[in-house]
């Protein structure tokens, strides 16, 4: 059984009388401990399609299986309880907590679902898992853009999920920090088995992924396995990224 299966999705937005379609019967699956991308150009739906695999939207029809759960007709309550505890988020933006440090933004995941227990130390491996052991005091505004996406990683990984979504996770950072984001989304693929969807217009970045789903138009117009993923190099060798010894995700 495959960890997310969309069979025939619709979404339908209504703004006054009119009816906007952003996604138009599409479907797709995704199976355990894979690394893909969901690309398209603006306006295919593939955000609308992110949200709805994010449990953060409802479809207008169509059925949506996570991990043998139908969460296609969930109530807000029940929703906010599967993307706590099977769903990681990685945005472009960040969306940290500009005011607290790195270990408290990586905290809230655990506050949110109830998991008290360990939850100092369970962020504090979550952070040393993204080579920031040595930052978790410090606040997004003392580190750099591509730190500041470690620390979302961080706390995207702290509720151990079953797979994480991240929305341009690059898109505001330079190619050097860029290329670090993803050379840890491989390794945490290759090494932790996770469960990995990038959501991109950039070929790139899915070029570093095992399978491609192409949107245009709210469809799913085809799909490709990546023969050779690309590798990311942009860590140096003796960083811990490169290495992959920052201790073990949570």
């Amino acid at each position: 059984m495959a960890l997310i299966e969309i069979n025939d999705i619709t979404k339908i937005y209504r703004m006054g009388e009119v009816e906007v379609h952003a996604l138009r019967g599409a479907s797709l699956q995704v199976e355990e401990g894979e690394l893909m991308a969901i690309m398209g150009p603006s306006g295919s739906g593939k955000s609308t399609i992110m949200n709805i695999i994010g449990c953060l939207d409802q479809p207008t029809s169509g059925r949506y299986l996570l991990d043998g759960t139908d969460v296609s007709q969930l109530d807000d309550n029940q929703l906010a309880e599967i993307r706590n505890r099977k769903i990681g988020f990685v945005f472009q933006t960040f969306n940290l907590l500009f005011r607290t440090s790195a270990l408290h933004n990586v905290e809230l995941p655990l506050l949110y679902s109830g998991r008290v227990n360990n939850r100092r130390q369970r962020a504090i491996a979550a952070l040393e898992a993204v080579g920031l052991g040595d930052r978790i005091h410090h606040r997004p505004n003392e580190l750099s853009g591509g730190e500041r996406q470690r620390v979302a990683i961080a706390r995207a990984l702290v509720n151990d999920p079953a797979i994480i979504l991240a929305d341009e996770p690059t898109g505001n950072l330079d190619s050097k920090s860029g290329t670090d984001i993803v050379a840890i989304f491989q390794r945490l693929n290759r090494e932790q088995g996770m469960t990995v969807v990038f959501v991109t217009h950039d070929a790139e970045i899915a070029a570093h992924t095992r399978r491609i789903v192409y949107l245009y138009d709210g469809r799913v117009i085809r799909e490709e396995a990546v023969a050779e993923p690309l590798i990311a190099r942009g860590a140096s060798a003796d960083s811990p990224v490169a290495r992959g010894d920052q201790g073990d995700v949570p």
